[in-house]
């Protein structure tokens, strides 16, 4: 039997609890971490994409034909919706893939964005020297002027083409090299700067390039991924933590359940133990009462005739008279208290059966008509009582002992009241409480032992055989203080049917 059964359930509710706010947690540390992935991804594309310019500018410039068509096939390979070189403005100077809504999405002041399906992120570009992205030359224009060579005056040979080889002259002993050394050197003028090197393409004007330097410069790439892989399997860990948390739950609920199965079976088990005992030692009761009953009442009842013919001899005295009816009284007191010893130690067999309870309560009621009336004692009964399964002639001497233990202690205009609750466990809880002088605390238990009374003539044994019968029952009964004042006695557990 569980002692403290709203601990145990306590315990599983804050175990489930507690399971579930974990399984929240880890599921936020999950979906944050693919965030972070996500990002570091984004910074991983960028890294890469930065030595790949570094790689291919010449004169510090990229062109935006050459730089398209990288991005185009990091996008086609890659996953990725849009790749945008960005120039300090935040404009676009070369992208591929879908075009990029900075504006409505306002990258250039937060960097990143998390959209519904797609995560845009602008990362700054450390390149060491800015890289400018030019774009698309115009072919049909004609070459410029200021970057062609002076005309050659007639008849003087030509220079070599900045290709060809310059065939240098031997020296006259002085030449190190020796006589028909092929020379690479070119005219400063037609000299290729080293790659890498910053400066301006022969055919930019320097407005023209100043111009590009300013607003071609780039400052960020801006990056599209798709987060459905993110949805996805952020989706997948909600559910599979969803069921974990309820699967606990339905486990938690079976064990709890269990318990409190367990506990109520416990319960009865232990008060069909304390009935069996009862039993028993009432079948031994029994015997012992049967002999005693059989050599007691026959003497009582010659007893009982003999004070009776006295008292009603004319020429007797009167004090004989008298003391002749009292004993009468006596043998009549001897054989009530017999007759409840004998009734005490019957064993209780029940024979269950559906009984309406108001029915018994009212015809209880009916048999203390006088009783009550005598002390004008107001009882209440609580209508559309319900039909409950029960032994009904053991319902009925159990029903008729609490109401005359209950008048006997009420003084003139007193009030009884039995009412009934349903339980949340389906069981009905019956209550008898009057507003009498009501039941010391150190006597609520031990009024239901036998022999036990507080009236000067009562016999000890009426709630003894209520107890009885509700443990015989499968019930339980107590004494508890009826606020503000008298006794309450519940029965509880009874059975009922619909």
């Amino acid at each position: 039997m569980i002692r403290h059964p709203r601990l145990a359930f306590g315990l599983l509710l804050a175990a489930w609890v507690a399971l579930a706010v974990w399984q929240t947690v880890e599921h936020s540390r999950v979906e944050t971490s693919a965030r972070e992935a996500l990002l570091r991804r984004s910074r991983d594309i960028t890294g890469t994409l930065g030595k790949f310019i570094e790689s291919q500018r010449r004169f510090g410039v990229v062109s935006q034909e050459r730089m398209e068509v990288a991005l185009q096939s990091v996008i086609t390979f890659g996953g990725l919706q849009t790749l945008a070189l960005l120039n300090r403005a935040g404009e676009v100077v070369a992208s591929a893939g879908v075009p990029a809504d900075l504006e409505a999405r306002g990258l250039v002041q937060n960097g990143v964005h998390w959209g519904e399906k797609v995560l845009t992120v602008i990362n700054p570009m450390d390149l060491g020297t800015n890289v400018v992205v030019l774009p698309p030359r115009d072919t049909n224009a004609p070459p410029r002027e200021d970057f062609r060579p002076p005309p050659r005056p007639p008849g003087e040979p030509r220079e070599p083409r900045p290709e060809e080889p310059v065939a240098v002259p031997a020296f006259d002993g002085t030449n190190a090299a020796g006589a028909g050394v092929v020379s690479t050197n070119r005219p400063d003028r037609f000299r290729r700067p080293p790659t890498g090197s910053f400066g301006r393409p022969p055919w930019l004007s320097e407005a023209e390039f100043k111009r590009l330097t300013e607003t071609r410069t780039t400052h960020g790439f801006l990056i599209a991924l798709s987060v459905t892989p993110f949805l996805q399997a952020k989706e997948a860990d909600f559910w599979t933590r969803t069921l974990i948390v309820s699967f606990a739950g339905v486990a938690a609920l079976g064990v709890a359940l269990a318990l409190r199965n367990l506990g109520k079976s416990a319960d009865l088990q232990f008060r069909l133990l304390r009935a069996s005992e009862m039993n028993s030692h009432l079948r031994e009761m029994n015997l012992a009462a049967a002999g005693l009953a059989h050599e007691t009442k026959n003497p009582l009842n010659i007893i009982r005739g003999l004070a009776q013919m006295i008292s009603k001899q004319d020429d007797a005295p009167a004090a004989i008279r008298e003391k002749s009816r009292g004993i009468v009284d006596e043998a009549d007191r001897v054989t009530a208290q017999l007759n409840e010893f004998i009734n005490y130690s019957r064993p209780r067999e029940v024979r269950r059966s559906p009984v309406p309870l108001g029915n018994a309560v009212n015809e209880v009621v009916r048999a203390l008509g006088y009783d009550l009336e005598e002390k004008a004692i107001q009882l209440t009964v609580q209508p559309d009582l319900p039909r409950i399964e029960a032994d009904e002639q053991l319902l009925r001497q159990a029903l008729f002992n609490l109401l005359i233990n209950a008048t006997q202690a009420l003084d003139k205009g007193g009030e009884i009241r039995v009412t009934a609750a349903r339980q949340p466990d389906g069981t009905l809880t019956l209550d008898l409480g009057d507003n009498g002088p009501g039941v010391a605390p150190e006597n609520r238990k031990e009024i239901f032992k036998p022999y036990f009374t507080t009236h000067q003539k009562g016999t000890g044994l009426g709630l003894a055989i209520v107890q009885q019968i509700v443990l015989a029952h499968g019930w339980e009964i107590e004494c508890l203080p009826n606020e503000p004042r008298g006794a309450l006695f519940r029965v509880s557990h009874v059975k009922t049917l619909a």
